[in-house]
């Protein structure tokens, strides 16, 4: 009797502890923020996070990789840059999915958004373009900050060149630059980009030939560079679980990067 009445406390114990995990994993999402949407120049209805300390501080405009969402991607990173004071834009883009978990509530609208209907990932720059509309409009005065992850670093990187007196700094983790992007590569905006740019990728990325030109290229023209010791691909270099090492040296060049542009 006495090892069922034990049994059963500890079952009860877990349970207990597994609510109060999610709990705490869902205040890292959304509690804390508001759900916002607005329209493309497509008539796209983009859904997404704002976390607002005060419409005066520095804003972060984050968008995800191929196959991804933004709660799930950067559920880990968000609560460090809301505590370091920056204002945060989490967008779902049309190009996504559930990579990470958690699913991609701009797809749950679209009837049809699979791959090459014929929606591209060079068609999503009207997404990145429409958040920065929405956070000028809403009335934020504080440095904006453009942060992609894959092919959205591409477009970030093509927003803040097209942008530039709108825009006050740019973050590309792994900017994409397979066939799918052929029209909308990164590279040729390196020249024209005049606000500063950390441009960042992973140690088995730096063993390719093209990544390591478009890092010199990046290099020539005055743009920061960093090759993380450990890594994986887009932002996801600095969440240590994917990574299955220390982040800490990425996350310190990212601060550091952060903390001049603010």
């Amino acid at each position: 009797m006495k090892k069922i009445i034990a049994l059963s406390i500890c079952i009860l114990f877990l349970f207990s502890a597994c609510q109060k995990k999610s709990k705490i994993e869902d205040t890292t999402t959304s509690d804390s923020a508001e759900e916002i949407s607005f329209v493309t120049s497509d008539g796209i209805k983009i859904y997404g996070d704002l976390y607002e300390i005060d419409k005066t501080s520095p804003v972060i405009l984050l968008f995800h990789q191929g196959g991804s969402n933004a709660r799930a991607e950067y559920g880990s990173i968000i609560p460090r840059l809301v505590g370091k004071g920056f204002n945060i834009l989490a967008i779902d883009q049309r190009m996504g999915g559930q990579i990470y978990g958690n699913y991609n509530r701009t797809l749950t609208t679209i009837s049809d958004h699979s791959f090459g209907n014929p929606y591209t990932y060079c068609d999503a720059y009207n997404n990145l373009e429409s958040a920065l509309n929405f956070i000028i409009s809403s009335g934020f005065t504080g440095n904006k900050i453009v942060w992609g992850s894959s092919y959205s670093a591409s477009l970030a990187i093509q927003l803040a060149s097209q942008n530039q007196d709108k825009i006050n700094g740019v973050l590309a983790f792994s900017p994409a630059s397979g066939g799918s992007m052929k029209n909308c590569l990164p590279d040729p905006y390196f020249e024209t980009l005049k606000v500063p740019l950390l441009l960042l990728r992973p140690p088995n990325e730096m063993r390719n030939e093209n990544v390591q030109a478009q890092f010199e290229l990046a290099k020539v023209n005055g743009h920061q560079t960093y090759a993380a010791k450990y890594g994986v691909h887009g932002s996801s270099m600095l969440v240590s679980e994917r990574v299955g090492n220390d982040v800490s040296e990425t996350w310190q060049v990212v601060t550091t990067f952060l903390e001049e542009i603010r």
